[in-house]
């Protein structure tokens, strides 16, 4: 018996430790394949279905490396569900004297400065945000973390977070007269001296990238990177090697521009003047653009004639600040800091009005109901990660249920520069034929056409009936879900159904789902934050709901570039890069569903793509090995079955 067996086998560590533990071959399997990539030091691509045990397959090998191993996450959720439950519960199996830490970006912190000065001077909404405040300060006396996600008794959305933490661009640094104390700092010393530092994607490329969020002197130390959730990478990666400048934060830098020259001297009035008119310039420019929501592409932007001249006014006004709050600079260590943070954002915004797709850069912009982004995003991030890869020899695990369109890695290699690394997929151990059911109704119009959701739902009611609730719907753009939910809600009000109805938006995520397991019969509405990264097990969740394939849109700036961009390399697009994107994320979405080996339920898919378009049976034979059905009747005595078993 070797030392995986001990571990994984009958009666092994994890056996006699974990309650409910099963043995799983896919899981000893993939163990040994990230165990002999962490002692080759070479990149491994690892696709497990879900139920694997992905987690400790991973774990437990890092673990026994001896090494140095950094963790990234899709999300601080499962970051946090990793550093209080999976790590410490295969640490006390395997008995080993590893130490731990836990490392976030740093508005997921308090900061003292800022809170002191929210204190003194704080903006508020609200008397529940003067509470908030309170309880912030008392937290940031007594806790050793100053980490916000433990002070439960404030929501994460509350509006006072912003000003009592801080941004790369706000924070002082070494000249932070409260730097000794600092949160930040505490947790990048506790990271630097750890075995294993757990961290999440956009934490990891902000260190690959800007060196600035602590790991810049982790990744040369350890000897094994882990990227869980790695199918999320290309989008990460997209957005930390290109650039981004948004109106919001020039509104905020003259906010705090003004807060500085009143906590400096009231003498400085010409400040607050300068800062007023960024802010304006900066609105100016938002209103340039006549359209509510959306993106634009250069070419589009370059026929917006308010456009130019609204940019060029924000460069004006942005320098006329920089030289106003120069002059009084040697006051205050704030009034530095505002001079700095001015100087890069002007860089930026130089850098992306000079952008273009000619140098490989995308520029384009989106609009947002009361903002605006301005970026400039890589044809590809193949070659900056495959630069990463190749400068220091060590392990790379990228691990995902969703990494391959049957098999085929060649989609995911090629974007992000991995066509010569291992990739190895394992077989989720759920009995799909048994458990569940993959529904496609009949009858139903072109995704195209105006009538298209009105008939989505239609045919969605008379599922809910036979499953009593119990569901997500889960919808491919906000519009569809918003025009969904008003058209249910009155189908539910005129037939009595007494499904309680939850939309994404109305609270946060987490909250949502609470109240939807709470509830047993509910329907949760969701867009793309619902497609992945969330785990209800049991009957509460029986049905999930697809409305459409996920392609991106056609006319999206970024994808219509990348597209050109394979056309004139003589390549199919459609096939090489649509398609395996579009079926990477239903997979996603409709992994939702099984949960365990206990869970069963349907899996209703909307588009009539999915059968009537010759592409559609790649992306059928991409889904789990459900029994399949067109017809209601089928689903019915599905739950008929389930309710008398």
């Amino acid at each position: 018996m070797d030392e995986l067996e001990r571990v994984f086998g009958e009666g092994g560590a994890l056996a006699n430790t974990i309650p409910g533990y099963r043995v799983r071959a896919e899981q000893m399997d993939m163990a040994r394949a990230i165990q002999a990539a962490i002692v080759d030091q070479r990149p491994l691509i690892a696709e497990a279905g879900t139920g694997t045990g992905k987690t400790f397959a991973y774990l437990v090998p890092a673990l026994l490396s001896g090494g140095k191993v950094v963790l990234s996450t899709g999300t601080k959720t499962l970051q946090d569900q990793l550093f209080t439950r999976d790590l410490p519960a295969v640490r006390a199996a395997l008995k080993a004297p590893v130490t731990v830490a836990l490392l976030k970006g740093r508005s997921n912190y308090v900061c003292h400065y800022h809170l002191e000065h929210a204190l003194q001077e704080g903006r508020f909404r609200d008397r529940a945000e003067v509470d908030h405040l309170q309880h912030i300060a008392q937290f940031a006396r007594t806790s050793q973390s100053g980490d916000r996600a433990e002070l439960v008794s404030v929501p994460e959305h509350s509006g006072v977070w912003p000003q009592v933490t801080s941004t790369r661009e706000n924070c002082l640094g070494q000249d932070c007269p409260r730097h000794a104390d600092c949160f930040v700092l505490t947790a990048r010393k506790n990271a630097l001296v750890a075995d294993v530092v757990v961290v999440n994607h956009h934490l990891f490329f902000a260190d690959v990238m800007l060196r600035d969020e602590g790991a810049g002197e982790l990744l040369p130390q350890c000897t094994t990177i882990i990227l869980d959730e790695a199918h999320q990478l290309p989008e990460t990666a997209t957005l930390f090697f290109g650039r981004s400048l948004s109106t919001s934060q020039l509104i905020e830098l003259g906010r705090d521009a003004t807060t500085e020259a009143l906590t400096a001297s009231a003498e400085l009035r010409h400040i607050p003047d300068a800062a007023m008119a960024l802010e304006k310039s900066a609105r100016d420019l938002r209103l340039s653009l006549a359209m509510k929501e959306g993106r634009l592409s250069s070419e589009q932007i370059s026929r917006i004639l308010t456009f130019g001249p609204a940019f060029q006014q924000v460069l004006q006004r942005l320098q006329e600040l920089m030289e106003a709050v120069n002059e009084q600079a040697e006051r205050s260590e704030g009034l530095k800091s505002i001079v700095q943070r001015a100087e890069v954002l002007r860089d930026a915004a130089i850098a992306w009005w000079s952008s273009d797709t000619g140098n490989g850069q995308i520029r384009w912009l989106e609009c947002y109901s009361q903002s605006l982004q301005l970026n400039s995003t890589p044809l590809s991030v193949a070659d900056s990660f495959r630069a990463q890869i190749n400068a220091i020899p060590k392990a790379w695990i990228f691990t995902s249920a969703t990494l391959s369109v049957r098999g085929d890695f060649s989609h995911y290699q090629n974007e992000m520069g991995l066509e010569a690394a291992e990739a190895r997929s394992w077989e989720s151990p759920f009995n799909y034929a048994e458990q569940s059911l993959l529904y496609v109704p009949t009858g139903l119009p072109e995704p195209n056409t105006p009538e298209y959701t009105v008939a989505v739902v239609e045919a969605i009611l008379p599922v809910l009936r036979a499953s009593a609730g119990r569901a997500f719907l889960l919808f491919t753009s906000h519009r569809a879900l918003q025009e969904a939910q008003v058209i249910l809600r009155a189908r539910f009000l005129k037939e009595d159904l007494p499904y309680p109805i939850f939309v994404q938006g109305e609270s946060t995520r987490t909250e949502l789902l609470n109240r939807f397991r709470a509830a047993g019969n509910g329907i949760l509405l969701g867009s793309q934050s619902f497609w992945e990264g969330v785990d209800v097990k049991g009957e509460a969740l029986s049905v999930v709901v697809i409305d459409k394939l996920p392609f991106t849109p056609p006319d999206d700036p970024v994808l219509a570039a990348r597209i050109e961009a394979i056309a004139e390399q003589g390549r199919n697009a459609f096939m090489t890069y649509q398609l395996p994107r579009a079926v990477i994320a239903l997979k996603q979405g409709a992994g939702r569903l099984i949960r365990d080996e206990q869970d069963r339920g349907v899996l209703m898919i909307c588009d009539p793509r999915l059968l009537g378009k010759p592409y559609g049976r790649r992306i059928w034979m991409s889904l789990p090995p459900m029994r399949r059905s067109r017809e209601l009747g089928d689903v019915e005595q599905f739950f008929a079955d389930m309710a008398s078993a």
